[in-house]
């Protein structure tokens, strides 16, 4: 085992009254709070039922206890979980209890995934995926956290790896009978090895834009002039009053967000000030907001009035709605958030838009693993150029693969993170 150090214990679930609360203890001394608390541990993996009690030998709960041995656990320790009854005092008191074991300490915010990371359980990656699916609040953010956490992206940076190593050992062997005759040239199947991580490459990092969408949410604006509906359109897509209404126009000064689920996407909808010239320095201050969270929106839905001229120019893709469709003779490819007219039919049609982009996501689903990619492909193009010299230009190539290779190391870990790992843990709860 690569990480030693000491044993930890925790509130695995949600603070608070519950039918079932976990605790979870990691590491050497695993063994020891077993016996202390109500004797053998059971078999490993097996749950069985145990009565806890204090050193004085004081009842504290009747409780499910599971053991994990080391290298077969989450940690890679030895691990010993106890299902209390979800009451705050049993929790409580068991936890008070181990403290005042020797030997024994609180865990830190997300020690114990660390320490699987540490022991050779998860990837940097992995630890990733766990705390998106975590955080998870949609059915599409959990589909693309359980992905990278079950290993995909791991296993993709693996098979990187895996062919530019195979390719700077076919260099490295020219290299080394420079002054020989080579039987086989190598520069085929290098340039192939190469061209097709490139072309992986490149795909996976034009997907990590609408991977990170998923993570953090879609943003559709809705754009206008004052008093035009945007506010009621929002109450009506929210289903409750989240703006304020008024028959006055600027009653919007600021963006007010709604955030919903479409279609499994995690969605914010804004509602904008209205867009016009004005004098009032506080609405024109919610103008220039409205102007910049729309052009960083994913989509745009405009209303406009009849024979309305747009203040601020459609982008491709973006939706376009009349306004008030109630007061229209003729409502075609109008809307009404004061009626629900044509409600569904945009709601659609937003959901579609998104899924399309959500569609082009890949295995990567961070910035810091865009980055990574890119200094891969920028190494690969270099080496490509560098090999297209000839053999006396081979050992500097084989460099640059190296250099490939060690940013796709760093996706998963094994190089240049260390600095990366408590900004990551900080965002895990205690006990995870």
């Amino acid at each position: 085992m690569a990480y030693v150090a000491d044993t930890i214990f925790a509130l695995a679930t949600a603070p608070g009254k519950a039918g079932v609360a976990v605790v979870r203890v990691s590491g050497s001394r695993v063994a020891e709070v077993g016996r202390a608390l109500f004797g053998d541990l059971p078999k490993p993996r097996f749950a069985a039922l145990k009565l806890l009690k204090d050193r004085e030998g004081r009842r504290l709960d009747q409780a499910l206890a599971l053991y994990f041995p080391q290298n077969n656990s989450f940690t890679g320790e030895e691990v010993l979980e106890l299902h209390l009854h979800g009451s705050t005092a049993v929790v409580n008191a068991v936890l008070r209890v181990l403290s005042e074991m020797q030997g024994l300490r609180l865990a830190e915010a997300g020690e114990f995934t660390r320490r699987a990371l540490e022991n050779g359980c998860l990837d940097l990656a992995q630890v990733e995926g766990l705390a998106d699916l975590i955080d998870a609040e949609t059915e599409a953010q959990r589909r693309q956290a359980l992905r990278v956490l079950s290993g995909d992206l791991g296993n993709l940076a693996g098979k990187w790896r895996t062919d530019l190593i195979r390719a700077a050992a076919l260099i490295e062997a020219t290299i080394d009978f420079v002054d020989e005759d080579v039987p086989v040239d190598v520069t085929p199947e290098v340039t192939n090895l190469l061209t097709e991580v490139r072309a992986e490459l490149d795909r996976e990092i034009v997907g990590v834009e609408s991977a990170e969408r998923i993570r953090s949410g879609f943003e559709v604006a809705i754009l206008g002039a004052p008093n035009v509906g945007k506010s009621t359109l929002l109450n009506a897509l929210a289903g409750r009053e989240a703006a304020i209404t008024s028959e006055y126009a600027g009653t919007t000064r600021d963006v007010i967000e709604v955030r919903m689920e479409l279609n499994g996407l995690p969605v914010t909808l804004l509602d904008t000030a209205g867009l016009r010239e004005t004098d009032d320095h506080v609405e024109g201050i919610g103008i220039q907001r409205a102007r910049e969270r729309a052009e960083a929106a994913d989509l745009r839905v405009f209303l406009f009035a009849d024979g309305e001229v747009p203040d601020f120019v459609p982008m491709k893709n973006d939706v376009i709605r009349s306004a008030k469709a109630d007061t229209l003779d003729d409502p075609k490819d109008a809307i009404s958030g004061k009626t629900g007219l044509g409600v569904s039919e945009l709601v659609s049609e937003i959901t579609d838009k998104l899924s399309q982009q959500a569609g082009r996501s890949g295995t990567a689903t961070r910035e810091r693993h865009r980055i990574a990619m890119i200094r891969a492909s920028e190494s690969l193009d270099a080496a490509r150029a560098i090999l297209a010299l000839g053999p006396d230009s081979y050992d500097i190539g084989a460099e640059e693969l190296r250099t490939a290779i060690r940013a796709l190391d760093s996706i998963v870990g094994h190089v240049d993170v260390e600095n990366l790992l408590d900004e990551i843990f900080s965002s895990f709860c205690i006990g995870k």
